[in-house]
């Protein structure tokens, strides 16, 4: 008998439950990724996104490597949120990234700044839990390699776009063709984010545990780490 195939986990940055963007991100995508049995509809060009959740990726999807359980995964998020502080999101703007749209820091954000920091640690500190990815897997994240150092980092990492590589971004689309249908999706979305944008501040302040129980399935919210 076949044995069923591992969860994938993944690290993530999501708005606290009770903020007004978090509300606006699954509004619009359509699930909330903290309630398990939401499992509606995606909209239309948004099915990537929706099966991922909303959130900005710090950790990119993986299964756990031979020897490593969910058990100690979960000790080993709970040690490093405790060694970065919680602080404040840029603010976002309503953009797009390489071919789809997303929310992206309205300013260039320094190398130093504590949210990449926060990245780098869960790439480099977790990266012991994470088993290499399928050959199918590799080549869907070698397609959007753009130049000899991102496959190096996918060949390291597992993910080319980590480190310097990294681009905060909320994914909001699929890809999109350019034209119209990428500009009335980005106005579409800039006028459903507009509200939410223009209010409260955003705070990082945890680390978001996501899980993929079986292929076909969403990532929903496994766990939260409060940051320290």
């Amino acid at each position: 008998m076949t044995a069923p195939p591992a969860p994938r986990w993944a690290v993530y940055f999501a708005p606290q439950l009770d903020h007004p963007l978090w509300r606006a991100g699954c509004a619009w995508l359509g699930r909330d990724a903290a309630v398990a049995s939401d499992r509606g509809p995606a909209p239309a060009q948004r099915d990537e996104p929706w099966r991922y959740g909303f959130h900005a990726t710090l950790k990119a999807p993986f299964r756990l490597s031979s020897g490593q359980d969910a058990a100690e995964l979960d000790r080993a998020l709970s040690a490093l949120s405790r060694r970065h502080p919680a602080f404040l999101i840029p603010s976002l703007e309503v953009s797009t990234l390489a071919d789809f749209v997303a929310l992206r820091p309205a300013e260039a954000l320094p190398r130093d700044h504590p949210l990449w920091q926060l990245a780098d640690a869960c790439v480099v500190e977790l990266d012991p839990f994470r088993a290499p990815a399928s050959s199918a897997e590799q080549a869907r994240r070698a397609a959007s390699a753009t130049d000899a150092a991102a496959l190096e980092r996918l060949q390291r990492w597992g993910y080319p776009h980590v480190l310097e590589g990294w681009r905060f971004h909320m994914t909001l689309s699929n890809s999109l063709p350019p034209g119209t249908q990428r500009e009335a999706c980005l106005q579409q979305a800039r006028a459903h984010f507009a509200p939410v944008l223009a209010t409260l501040p955003l705070r990082c302040a945890d680390l978001c545990l996501f899980k993929q129980s079986a292929p076909d399935d969403a990532f929903v919210i496994e766990r939260r780490y409060p940051l320290a």
